[in-house]
């Protein structure tokens, strides 16, 4: 957790998992902590190398899809914190799934049909690739938890213009294909994964973070047909495994449920999975960090960015 003052600030705002810094230039620095959330909690502890894994491959991301769409990112002058133009987000954030998974799938076993105005097709099982990728939006909440929408009813309420939301739309596809197409050189599928925008002097930006463990759920691409044919689980680096420990002990961000605890041996293994998944991603196991004074670094790495 941060709580910085840098030159010429204007604003701050600390979302579940991001310090957010405005200035008055129309930049913002935007500091990737290592706190995770799930079920829209910020869950007890911190998971080290986290925010690093998270920043960095947005970071990497960012630059490898700038080409299918225009986005926010100008610099990272430390691994967990990015500098970029400050755009007026979308109130929406577009879902896009290519398989049967996650919340798709709980929504499908309770013998629904339908997401998010989406029409899902008969016989499939956990997993399985719907015929082409479903774009599944959801309201950007400002507090508590994001709700399903269809294209209808956003458009309907005016969250977003028609020009706009077919633009979006089109940027959604676009970036999920080289999405799927970066994942599968490094051997994974990329199941499932959200963008948000924003808008920059009336031009339309991807904002945030892309294709990170935070906003997106990858299986392994070796051996999943043969585990599908067997009604296996898929092996997945994604953050759905901390989403099912929780529900496995009762708590699924429903009011009255408490958040089991945290021991040094879970936070342990979620850290691992991050790192794995940077080291899958990138190609190059994550840099040690010096915890000690990473605080000192990172507001000094930034001020002299700025400056």
């Amino acid at each position: 957790m941060t709580a910085y003052h840098f030159p010429d600030q204007t604003g701050f705002y600390r979302g579940k998992v991001r310090d957010v810094y405005s200035l008055s230039n129309g930049l913002l620095i935007m500091i990737a902590s290592d706190r995770i959330s799930a079920f829209d909690v910020i869950l007890p502890r911190l998971i080290p190398y986290k925010g690093q894994v998270l920043n960095q491959i947005a970071a990497y991301m960012l630059k490898a899809t700038h080409d299918i769409c225009p986005n926010w990112l100008l610099s990272v002058p430390t691994p967990n914190a990015s500098i970029g133009k400050r755009c007026d987000p979308f109130r929406v954030e577009m879902v896009v799934r290519g398989n049967l998974t996650g919340h798709a799938w709980r929504t499908y076993s309770s013998g629904q049909r339908v997401l998010c105005g989406v029409p899902m097709p008969a016989g499939l099982k956990e997993n399985d690739y719907f015929p082409s990728p479903i774009i599944t939006p959801s309201t950007k909440a400002e507090t508590g938890h994001d709700e399903d929408i269809s294209k209808e009813e956003i458009l309907t309420r005016g969250i977003v213009t028609k020009r706009d939301y077919e633009t979006l739309e089109a940027y959604t596809l676009n970036l999920y294909a080289i999405g799927t197409e970066l994942a599968s050189q490094r051997n994974l599928i990329l199941v499932d994964t959200k963008y948000e925008f924003g808008k920059h002097n009336g031009k339309i930006y991807l904002i945030d973070e892309v294709h990170t463990p935070d906003s997106s759920r990858y299986f392994y691409k070796e051996g999943y047909e043969q585990r599908q044919r067997a009604g296996e689980q898929q092996k997945q680096l994604s953050k759905e495994f901390v989403r099912q420990w929780l529900i496995e002990n009762g708590f699924q961000g429903k009011e009255g449920q408490q958040v089991p605890a945290m021991t040094d041996e879970i936070v342990a293994n979620i850290s691992a999975r991050y790192k794995e998944l940077y080291q899958q991603m990138m190609g190059k196991p994550i840099n040690a960090i010096n915890y000690s004074d990473i605080l000192e670094r990172i507001e000094s790495s930034i001020v002299n960015s700025i400056n």
